[in-house]
């Protein structure tokens, strides 16, 4: 049987984990033992963290609109209570970004919504 040498297929390998490495501090970036963990690592955080993004953007529109209804006299949980008795289906993601650029409109929601929740 005919010898196979493996050097072309190592360096193509361990060239792909250097280059995902790139950026990382110490021997982490440019010994193979260090680097492979550390990408694999990073990769695992990576995935984790794009499902966490959207929990932590939905928290940060809330806490904005907390913020942006407390000048009406009312709290998060009754915004949201008054937006859906008054029949406005409008996410927290919008309604965040019209409390931010357009104070008017978000007002006239707002103001809707306490009307909801008085009647």
């Amino acid at each position: 049987m005919s010898r196979v040498k493996r050097g072309v297929t190592a360096h193509a390998k361990h060239k792909k984990v250097y280059k995902a490495a790139k950026g990382f501090r110490g021997r982490r970036k440019n010994t193979i033992r260090a680097a492979k963990p550390a990408v694999e690592k990073a990769q695992q955080y990576a995935f984790r963290d794009r499902k966490r993004k959207k929990r932590t953007f939905r928290a940060l529109w809330i806490q904005r609109l907390n913020a942006a209804v407390r000048p009406f006299g009312m709290t998060y949980s009754r915004f949201i209570d008054g937006l859906a008795k008054s029949g406005i289906s409008v996410d927290r993601k919008v309604l965040s970004d019209l409390a931010i650029n357009e104070p008017a409109s978000f007002q006239a929601i707002a103001e809707k919504a306490k009307a909801a929740l008085a009647a």
